[in-house]
Parts: C-alpha cells; sequence; structure tokens
C-alpha cells in the first residue's frame, strides 16, 4: 500500500507489467501485416482502409470465436505457443468457407496475473496464424481480472473481417444434387471436443499427457495440442479457378450439425465413411471412452476439417489443385435428392 492509499497494483492489476509486454509484442505484430492497415499497435481502435477499387459490391463478413478448453491441456503442458494459431484459424476457416478474404484480426485474452512469456507465446501462435492465412493483426486486448481468473489461469477469444463480392458470396444456394464432396484432411482433433477429450483420454481411461501410445508418433499431450489446420490460402486460390457450390468447416457439431448448414433444404449429403484415412487419436478416443460412433461424427471433425462441395465434371482439376497447394483431398461423397422424411446427412 502507499502512502495516501491502496494503488492499483497493490489490488492486483500491474500496469507497468501490462505496458512492457505490450513493447514486447510489438515487433511480433508487425510480422502479420498486410496493405490497408492504417495504425499501429496500442491506439484505441485498430483501422483498416478498405480498397473498394478491387471490389465491384464489397460485402464484410465478421466471425468470433476461441479455442475452448483445448486451454486446460495447454495449461497443464505449460505450453501456449499454438493454442495462438488454433484461435486464427478458427475464424479465418469460418470466414473462408463463404468466399471472403480475411483483412485483420482482433484477439482478447483475459487472465489472473499477466505472466510476459506465456503471453508472448501466445501472440507469436496469433501472429504465426495470422501469416498463414495472410491476415493482418491490427489490435488487441489483454486484460488483467484478479479475482475473477486464478493467476495461472487465461482465457482467448478471437474476431476477425474479411471481405468478398457480393455475386461471389458462397451459400450452398447453388449446390444441387449430383454434385461431389471433396474432404480435406484435418491436423487433429483441431478445437472442438476437448471437454469430451479430457473425460475419455484423461479421466476415464487414466492416460497422461506425457503417456505414449503405440498409436502416435509423439506423446499424448503434443498430439492433443496439435494446432488447427488453416485452410485459407489454399481455398482462395481453389475459388479462384473452380466453381465451388458450396464449403463446410467441421467444426463443433461435426459432419451432423455443421453439413445441414449448407445443403439446400431438398438436398442429402452421402458420405462414404472409408473414403479417407481417420487419424488414430480419433480411435484411441473412441475407444478410450466407449462412445458411439455417431455421437464421434456428430462431436469431431473424424480426419476431414474442411468440405467442398463442386459439380462432378471440375472434381479432378479441384483434387489436382488442392494437392499441388499442399492439401490432402478425398472424395468422400456426394449429394442426392432427400425425400421429405429423409435425414439431410446419412452414412454407407
Amino acid at each position: 500500500m502507499g502512502e495516501n492509499g491502496f494503488s492499483y497494483k497493490d489490488a492486483g492489476v500491474d500496469i507497468d507489467r501490462a505496458n512492457s509486454f505490450i513493447e514486447k509484442i510489438r515487433p511480433l505484430v508487425k510480422k502479420a501485416h498486410r496493405k490497408g492497415v492504417l495504425s499501429n499497435i496500442g491506439s484505441f481502435g485498430g483501422l483498416f482502409h478498405l480498397d473498394i477499387e478491387t471490389y465491384k459490391n464489397p460485402v464484410l463478413v465478421s466471425t468470433t470465436d476461441g479455442v475452448g478448453t483445448k486451454l486446460m491441456i495447454a495449461h497443464e503442458m505449460d505450453k501456449h505457443d499454438t493454442v495462438g494459431i488454433d484461435l486464427v484459424a478458427m475464424n479465418v476457416n469460418d470466414l473462408t468457407v463463404q468466399g471472403a478474404e480475411p483483412l485483420f484480426f482482433l484477439d482478447y485474452i483475459a487472465c489472473g496475473k499477466i505472466d510476459t512469456e506465456k503471453s508472448v507465446n501466445i501472440i507469436e501462435g496469433i501472429v504465426k496464424g495470422c501469416t498463414e492465412s495472410g491476415c493482418a493483426l491490427i489490435g488487441g486486448e489483454t486484460a488483467e481480472m484478479p479475482g475473477f481468473y486464478k493467476d495461472d489461469d487465461y482465457d482467448l477469444a478471437g474476431f476477425c473481417v474479411g471481405v468478398v463480392d457480393y455475386e461471389k458470396v458462397i451459400d450452398g444456394s447453388d449446390i444441387r444434387a449430383g454434385d461431389t464432396i471433396i474432404g480435406l484432411a484435418s491436423s487433429g482433433i483441431h478445437s472442438n471436443g476437448y471437454s469430451l477429450v479430457r473425460k475419455a483420454l484423461l479421466k476415464t481411461a487414466g492416460f497422461r499427457l506425457d503417456s505414449r501410445l503405440d498409436e502416435l508418433d509423439e506423446p499424448l499431450g503434443l498430439e492433443l495440442l496439435r494446432p488447427t489446420r488453416i485452410y485459407t490460402k489454399a481455398i482462395l486460390n481453389l475459388i479462384k479457378n473452380v466453381s465451388v457450390n458450396g464449403m463446410i468447416h467441421i467444426t463443433g457439431g461435426g459432419f451432423i450439425d455443421n453439413i445441414p448448414r449448407i445443403l439446400p433444404e431438398p438436398c442429402q449429403a452421402v458420405i462414404q465413411k472409408n473414403s479417407w484415412p481417420i487419424p488414430p487419436i480419433f480411435k484411441i478416443i473412441q475407444r478410450a471412452g466407449q462412445i458411439e460412433e455417431s455421437e464421434m461424427y456428430r462431436v469431431f471433425n473424424m480426419g476431414i476439417g474442411m468440405m467442398v462441395i463442386i459439380h462432378e465434371e471440375d472434381v479432378s482439376d479441384a483434387i489436382e489443385r488442392l494437392t499441388f497447394l499442399g492439401e490432402k483431398a478425398y472424395i468422400i461423397g456426394s449429394v442426392s435428392q432427400r425425400s421429405q422424411a429423409g435425414k439431410p446427412v446419412i452414412f454407407e
């Protein structure tokens, strides 16, 4: 306590430490830059100039998301350099499925006490994610909230804005019976279903994060922290060269809840379950938790992080292009006419 009473630092908020953190991340943020950024980190608001000459009829697309309880794995592993990638990926992938190019990103970190090294690690991941997706990091907020969070705890949220020409918005309205569904491989679990992951693997099966399982090439904890794949650059290249009727980011809700979000009413997705390799981690989770197969497909991506729906005649061109761009692409199903009582998604 100071001579004249309590200070903010006495209450648990260290302004000097927060300012020191901002200075440390300034050079990092400069790496996630793109044309249009007008402001520097530390401004009251992030400024971005939209080049309206590039877009005839621009539509702004916005997303917001977090990383969820995957952060608990990062906390237990004391490894924080990948969750920032997850944060960006969950947002930019959602933008991409509507045909939008990500423009800028903002992050929000809430914590009990700012740990400069840990927070810098998080920002390094965010910068890497922004760089991978061609998105600028134009601002953010780190909120020190003692009493609300424990000293070591933190939560992340992200916000992203992208742009697409109105005539080029991809909303699924062009999907027709006979279209082909191409699946793009995920990098693993991505950032959904971790409450079930923790219950099945750590509580029920009793595995440790340093456990080495025969099916995995690395300790379990590192597998669980594998960052979400960012599909943005490959997808933006694809839609410039191939007519894409619809795209689906497989996040919370897995196959069962996400595919219907893009399908027109009379259509049905027919998924061929044996048409792509399912990563071992999903089989380990299912076995450990004795989880029904239908539940697995409703919670997890099962090895497919993104789906692209196109006309049959464009399939070869699309797969060749996606493969060249570094994606593992599989024909995983098709679109058919749905009967009045039929389900929007069926598996064969």
